[in-house]
């Protein structure tokens, strides 16, 4: 319901639910239904008193509300607490926060321990009935809080999926590893053969070991050598700038890095080798931090879609809220590469802004287009060797875009539940520092890749 910030009457008094009442011609009761039951009220006569409570600028008491309803109209976010801000979950939380207000509620941010996903936080919340609901992010293996909050029934929504056991609950993620298969399929087309990796320590994130096998399906498909192409390193840029230094001295024209901060650490070494990036050697990062634009070369980088991903999330919990009995729906949604002149041609020749993938590309918006929705939970592995895969709505002829952790892009694992709209979604994994698809992909105990690039 649209709402004013007008909250007095035109004589300076406080605006009343009586008040509106009267104007309206309806008794009271008839507006508190308007206000918490509008389904109860004939559309002409909700949509009468709904103009009333605009032209007033009448807002309800949210204590009242609560007294009533038992809800607070408060989402709990847990955040850990870090050094600087972090572009990427910023943006994520100006989304979540914009979409929870237009749906009359507001977020509750408290302190979340740094290191892995833990329940601190979550009990003391729920102890106080302060909170109707949670948005989790940073979601990893071994995560105890899905199946904490579940047996309470507790409601909640992953920002990131379950990567470990039985699925439990709701969740919206980016693909990853579609992100990363798009880059080496850009790549590809511009001559590319010999093209590495840059992540993050296996296995000390769920999300960067995703990126990692979008890469590593795309290189088996195209039948390219992966034996000393990859490298890792903590989500610092010295660290990186010594762990790419294998990959260069073994001749890879191209490097795809697992996030912004691992690009800029490959920037630094080459240039303390004499060489461009870009015309020398190909460099893709991940994130799209605001940073990419800005680096010389402009950074080619794999984005998010963090305002569709911060509208889901508030659109899974609340109908989890008003439906706890519905099926678990899950979405997938698709990134984009945003083709710079960091990704050239083989030899240095320019590549007028061509790329692959889903969604838009050279500078295209972060908002991936996306399709299909996985409703079932079910997110059976596939042969990450085999390359195969369906296509995915977007993506450069002969790409896979199927998933090792999800169900292959542009379909559904099992059908959505009644109601829920198949257009429009995609396969994707979480990403932004700190969680995997969820608010941060970066490894735990690392410096925020945004962060670093800023200083």
């Amino acid at each position: 319901m649209p709402r004013s910030s007008r909250s007095t009457s035109a004589k300076g008094g406080q605006v009343t639910l009586a008040m509106v009442a009267a104007r309206a011609g309806v008794s009271p009761q008839t507006v508190s239904n308007a206000i918490n039951s509008p389904a109860m009220l004939r559309p002409e006569t909700l949509e009468r008193v709904s103009r009333v409570i605009e032209e007033m600028g009448y807002r309800p008491s949210r204590a009242a509300q609560t007294l009533r309803t038992r809800s607070s109209r408060l989402i709990g976010y847990g955040v850990q607490p870090g050094p600087a801000s972090s572009p990427v979950l910023d943006r994520f939380l100006h989304a979540l926060s914009q979409a929870a207000d237009e749906a009359g509620y507001r977020i509750l941010l408290f302190a979340a321990p740094p290191g892995l996903p833990s329940l601190d936080g979550y009990e003391e919340l729920l102890d106080q009935h302060e909170v109707d609901g949670f948005v989790l992010s940073g979601t990893e293996h071994g995560d105890p809080r899905q199946a904490w909050l579940a047996k309470r029934d507790v409601p909640f929504v992953g920002f990131g999926r379950m990567w470990s056991g039985r699925q439990i609950g709701d969740w919206v993620d980016v693909d990853g590893a579609s992100g990363t298969d798009a880059a080496v399929e850009h790549l590809v087309s511009l001559g590319h053969r010999r093209i590495a990796f840059l992540g993050w320590e296996r296995g000390s994130s769920a999300a960067g070991d995703d990126r990692a096998e979008g890469w590593l399906r795309a290189m088996r498909r195209h039948g390219l050598p992966t034996r000393g192409r990859r490298a890792q390193s903590v989500n610092e840029i010295d660290a990186a700038r010594t762990a790419v230094r294998p990959l260069l001295d073994g001749g890879a024209t191209a490097v795809i890095a697992a996030s912004d901060m691992l690009a800029l650490g490959c920037y630094q070494t080459l240039r303390e080798r004499g060489a461009a990036p870009g015309r020398d050697v190909a460099v893709v990062g991940f994130d799209d931090s605001p940073t990419a634009g800005l680096l010389f070369p402009a950074l080619t980088s794999v984005a998010q879609p963090l305002e569709e991903v911060g509208r889901e999330c508030v659109r899974l919990l609340l109908a989890r809220i008003g439906t706890p009995d519905a099926a678990p729906e899950r979405l997938l949604l698709e990134p984009s590469l945003v083709v710079r002149d960091s990704a050239q041609a083989v030899g240095g020749g320019a590549d007028g802004g061509r790329s692959t993938g889903a969604g838009p590309v050279n500078g295209g918006s972060a908002e991936g287009s996306s399709a299909g929705r996985d409703s079932a939970g079910s997110n059976a592995p596939s042969d990450s060797a085999s390359g195969s895969g369906s296509a995915s709505s977007g993506s450069v002829p002969g790409s896979s875009s199927a998933d090792n952790n999800s169900p292959a892009h542009g379909s559904s694992a099992s059908s959505s539940p009644a109601g829920s709209s198949a257009a429009g979604r995609g396969s994707a994994q979480n990403s932004a520092p700190g969680s995997n698809s969820a608010v941060g992909d970066a490894p735990r105990g690392s410096a925020s890749a945004e962060s670093a690039l800023a200083e």
